[in-house]
C-alpha cells in the first residue's frame, strides 16, 4: 500500500476527516488554512483519535470480568 493511500480507513474515519478538514478551512487559526494543510491536519487528528486505519482483530475484545478461554 503506497504512502498516503486511504483505503485502509473506515467510512466513518473518512467522513470524520472530511468534516475536520472543512472545519480547518473555515475556522482555522486566523481565517483558515490551505487545502493541503487542512487535509494533513484532519488525517493527523483522525489517526490520533482512532489509532489509524482498520485495526485487525478489532471488536474481538472480552467483556470486563471474563476470564480468557482455555
Amino acid at each position: 500500500m503506497p504512502q498516503g493511500d486511504k483505503s485502509a480507513y473506515t467510512d466513518k474515519q473518512k467522513r470524520q476527516a472530511r468534516h475536520i478538514e472543512d472545519s480547518y478551512k473555515t475556522h482555522g487559526v486566523r481565517r483558515g488554512v490551505g487545502h493541503e494543510e487542512a487535509e494533513k491536519r484532519a488525517w493527523a487528528t483522525v489517526n490520533r483519535q482512532s489509532g489509524g486505519g482498520k485495526l485487525s482483530g478489532s471488536g474481538r475484545g472480552r467483556q470486563a470480568g471474563q476470564s480468557k478461554s482455555k
